[in-house]
């Protein structure tokens, strides 16, 4: 499935109306929020039709489905296909690695009823969503996490443009080698967490041991949704917030095809309408979309050939020119 898919879903009671625009959408919020209430309604489309008074449409003609049974979720996966699937919280298989390889190659798209931590799957920050009610009736889906235009995520001003003590990216490949380089001839340290899971704990280190620097945090806002909300625990105990600045681009390999290097004006379209070409069964976060457009659109290319592994960076991406033109996404000036 791909494409963005406006759903609404209403009986003589309650409206639900919202846009799902990737593979997988986190929908959290308190009790008496309207998740319970929207879950039920779909639940009970799902089994009785028309006949439970419940009304479902999708601009993409897809059919709605529940998974509620814990013990026999796999075989009833099995069945469903090119289907917007809705999971109630509570259930702990969706925390498994069983329940995320199922997914990764299914036609589906998933809607997950959860305020909890799904550290197997590959989400974004910008859609784990919370519902807003309009009146008594009316009800839609608002992002929890919002950024500025160069896709930092924090409550206050970090100060002047890259005004950094530290910056720390998550992982030690391709990434993290261009920031080093770039970073090179400042003042600034380049350090990496070496992974996502571990980057909360070195940003929970840093600030502890360094309460009066600056720090700048950069990773791939395609898939750092189940990181989000335990980030934004360690930025709260930070004794200056304003010091702790967060920057989710959706990836590395994003910011360079988001860059005038590669001039193919059907990148600009696509990055323009990513989910109108992201199949999910193909890519199971739009990260893997982005990292495979650029090594497709690069691999005749000796110069600025990206490597599909990301274990190493043509030189042409580090020399100073280039590299501003790739960093000005999230630079600002």
């Amino acid at each position: 499935m791909k494409g963005i898919q406006h759903i609404e879903v209403s009986n003589r009671n309650a409206k639900y109306i919202f846009d799902l625009n990737r593979n997988i959408t986190i929908v959290c919020g308190d009790s008496g929020s309207g998740k319970t209430t929207l879950y039920r309604m779909i639940r009970a489309f799902y089994e009785q039709g028309t006949a439970s008074g419940v009304k479902w449409t999708c601009s993409g003609g897809k059919n709605c489905a529940v998974l509620a049974d814990p013990n026999y979720w796999q075989q009833n996966l099995e069945n469903i296909k090119n289907s917007i699937v809705f999971i109630d919280e509570g259930f702990n298989f969706v925390c498994s690695e069983a329940f995320a390889k199922a997914i990764k190659d299914s036609d589906n798209y998933y809607v997950f009823f959860n305020r909890e931590r799904l550290s197997q799957l590959p989400y974004s920050v910008d859609e784990i969503y919370q519902i807003k009610s309009s009146g008594k009736k009316n009800h839609s889906f608002v992002k929890l996490f919002d950024s500025n235009e160069n896709h930092v995520y924090t409550k206050k001003s970090a100060g002047k443009k890259f005004a950094y003590d530290t910056v720390v990216v998550e992982d030690a490949r391709s990434g993290y080698e261009f920031y080093c380089a770039y970073f090179d001839e400042t003042k600034i340290v380049c350090e990496t967490a070496r992974s996502k899971s571990k980057l909360n704990k070195w940003v929970k280190d840093y600030t502890d041991s360094n309460p009066g620097k600056k720090l700048l945090v950069i990773a791939d806002g395609a898939a750092f949704g189940s990181e989000m909300n335990r980030f934004m625990e360690i930025y709260k105990s930070v004794k200056n917030p304003a010091n702790v600045a967060l920057c989710l681009p959706e990836s590395f390999e994003w910011l360079i095809l988001k860059s005038p290097l590669l001039r193919e004006e059907d990148i600009k379209e696509i990055l323009k309408n990513p989910a109108d070409y992201i199949e999910s069964k193909e890519f199971f976060s739009w990260e893997q979309f982005f990292t495979h457009l650029l090594v497709e659109r690069t691999k005749d290319l000796d110069y600025m050939r990206y490597s599909e592994n990301k274990s190493t960076l043509a030189d042409f991406y580090k020399q100073k020119e280039n590299a501003e033109k790739i960093i000005a996404e999230i630079k600002g000036e």
